[in-house]
């Protein structure tokens, strides 16, 4: 790993604030920590009474200039009326340095919880996951990556085959299970569907309620199927799921055409998710915040959890795909 990808300790309130006013802003209250486990995200509140949120991203993720397609996109949404949260533009730029940091400055929103179990809220989000995507049509990412075995399965079997997290006695039934499961998913993920600019990471915690939906955390976005900022909007059993899906797909369609034959892809890539999480976890250990909030992941019982998720996702991979029956 990295070290120098885990330099927050350096990130001390009076950088913070130096950091603030090299781009206009004096703090007048205290900086509060939000929950932010791959970057470091501040609300504060300046001398006029106005409250901002400060984000310093993680050193060496992502370039300038990927940093910079992420704010176009976050535009692009904002100028087409679509509620997702927009960086400031302080001194001509939304994205500035300080003591080696890249940092971004946003309004700050609040908002309640969005509800899974709301199908009203499921229908508003649903639309605007289709005015979301119509925009992100337009163009592709450049310098962001396009989703692919190589980022969520390859690189991060690696990471899990040297990660010292994984306990001796189970290393050999893991990496089966994984390897098992990447075996799987690869006949499964056909190039054969459209990629777009995506939010990427479109869970329930990524979406705010304020008379309607609001988008927030874009950091995560890449090129990719449109399938993958709908299918973590999905849970319960499968009539759940299908009920869902149909009432998310009738929305979207009404601002989006949705291929059909991506929804395939919903099983394979919530176990690409699975691989990719705990790669992610274990290439962050370093960075104290981890150990911290994932105190499981050196309990031996997860392990096994995880090589039986594995193996019962091998069984999912096997099944028909969600599939809405047609209308007439």
């Amino acid at each position: 790993m990295n070290s120098s990808a885990f330099n927050f300790e350096t990130l001390s309130p009076d950088l913070i604030m130096d950091a603030l006013e090299g781009v206009g802003l004096r703090i007048d209250s205290g900086l509060t920590a939000l929950n932010s486990y791959e970057n470091r995200v501040y609300q504060f509140m300046d001398e006029d009474r106005k409250r901002y949120v400060v984000k310093f991203y993680r050193p060496e993720r992502w370039s300038a200039v990927q940093i910079d397609e992420e704010h176009q996109f976050a535009y692009d949404l904002f100028q087409n009326e679509i509620p997702a949260v927009a960086p400031l533009v302080l001194q001509g730029n939304t994205l500035h340095t300080h003591a080696g940091f890249l940092f971004t400055v946003f309004p700050s929103v609040g908002g309640r919880q969005y509800e899974i179990d709301n199908l009203e809220q499921l229908e508003w989000v649903g639309r605007f996951l289709g005015r979301i995507h119509q925009v992100g049509r337009e163009s592709l990412f450049i310098e962001r990556p396009t989703m692919g075995i190589e980022e969520y399965l390859a690189a991060p079997r690696q990471v899990l085959a040297s990660c010292d997290l994984v306990p001796k006695a189970q290393r050999d039934a893991f990496l089966h299970a994984t390897d098992t499961l990447i075996a799987a998913i690869k006949p499964h993920w056909q190039p054969n569907w459209q990629p777009l600019r995506l939010h990427g990471d479109c869970h329930p915690g990524n979406i705010l309620w304020r008379d309607g939906p609001l988008f927030v955390d874009l950091d995560d976005a890449r090129n990719g199927p449109a399938i993958q900022d709908l299918w973590m909007l999905l849970h319960g059993e499968r009539r759940e799921q299908l009920m869902q899906l149909d009432i998310l797909l009738e929305a979207y369609s009404e601002f989006a055409e949705f291929d059909q034959r991506e929804l395939t892809l919903i099983e394979p890539l919530r176990a690409m998710r699975m691989v990719y999480y705990l790669a992610w976890v274990a290439r962050r250990w370093q960075d104290p915040a981890f150990p911290r909030n994932f105190p499981w992941m050196v309990e031996s019982d997860f392990w096994l959890s995880q090589t039986a998720a594995f193996i019962e996702q091998v069984k999912l991979l096997q099944e028909p795909p969600l599939q809405l029956m047609p209308m007439y």
